[in-house]
């Protein structure tokens, strides 16, 4: 009876085994056929030209076709819900951005809580902001535009490429840590915005760099800082926002997030080949062109970033009683 019962205890045992041991199976074999990429914004943009860029070189590393696929609306919201509700396999991701640490308080109602909902695989790219001004404007340092500013409260308009958007809480981090007055110009995208400026309609412009970057090298337009904590790499003259404002820091940033419950070994296969294609001189070169530097680390360091860039934004959408239009 004990060898009887013996005998079905280890046969159970197996029989549990066995759908954990395929699932080892199916993720060493992944991808086994094309995968979604799904960015929410349109073509042209950094956010769709890094997942371009990532998606050629994990194509030709895995012998599979990564493809992207625009699902815009809803400040990212519309791709973000659709690959929560993908299935976990690895086949469906996201380009997951700071649209999305924003967009968690920005939004009252969500289908989907995406820090409890997506699964962190790997960072892209960092990109900074930047602040820049229109050549006749009087201001030629970041110094004398916070003095203008002061000088002039409420008459001084600033224009970011739109509502909740990282150009925008950027901007308004920077007018409650620099305690000044300025009004708010949305725009829809940075194309608008530097289209204005560059005639002079505008004024100030802060957003990501990739936007600002080649009328700034061309002396088109004037940078008087960047965001990030240490100079960027696209504009090593620039000062940084942080040199005049103790503590500031911004960046718009991207990444590739799957569905919650993806498995662990397609987590560390994409995790592995991302941070190698990071490192690859030629990607670090085209990321270079957008402005941004690579954001490598493991998916313990981007749900880190994620999570702290959430706490960090919802307070500033509060602060500044920002509601989506």
């Amino acid at each position: 009876m004990k060898l009887l019962r013996r005998q079905f205890l280890h046969l159970a045992a197996d029989a549990a085994a066995l759908p954990a041991v395929s699932r080892i199976a199916w993720a060493q074999s992944y991808p086994s056929r094309p995968v979604r990429l799904v960015v929410g914004y349109a073509p042209g943009g950094a956010g769709d030209t890094s997942a371009r860029l990532l998606g050629q070189w994990l194509s030709e590393r895995f012998g599979q076709q990564f493809i992207v696929e625009n699902r815009t609306g809803a400040g990212t919201n519309i791709a973000t819900e659709s690959v929560v509700r993908a299935a976990a396999d690895g086949y469906t991701l996201l380009m997951s951005s700071a649209a999305n640490a924003i967009n968690a308080t920005l939004y009252d109602r969500l289908n989907f809580n995406f820090i409890r909902d997506t699964t962190p695989i790997s960072g892209i790219l960092r990109v900074p902001h930047v602040i820049v001004v229109h050549p006749s404007f009087s201001a030629k340092t970041l110094p004398e535009f916070i003095a203008y500013a002061k000088a002039n409260p409420g008459k001084l308009t600033w224009a970011s490429p739109g509502v909740g958007t990282a150009g925008h809480v950027c901007g308004e981090l920077f007018k409650m840590m620099a305690s000044l007055n300025m009004v708010h110009v949305p725009y829809r995208g940075g194309g608008p915005a530097m289209a204005d400026l560059l005639s002079g309609q505008l004024q100030v412009y802060i957003g990501a760099m990739t936007s600002s970057l080649e009328y700034v090298k061309a002396n088109r337009l004037r940078a008087l800082a960047v965001s990030t904590t240490t100079r960027s790499e696209a504009l090593p003259e620039v000062a940084r926002v942080s040199d005049f404002v103790p503590g500031f820091e911004t960046s718009d940033w991207g990444g590739i997030s799957g569905p919650k419950g993806t498995p662990a070994e397609i987590i560390r296969k994409l995790n592995e080949e991302i941070n190698a294609g990071l490192a690859d001189p030629k990607v670090k070169a085209r990321l270079a062109d957008l402005g941004g530097t690579p954001l490598t680390g493991s998916p313990t360091d981007f749900e880190a970033l994620i999570a702290a860039e959430t706490e960090k934004w919802a307070e500033v959408v509060k602060f500044a009683g920002i509601k989506p239009n």
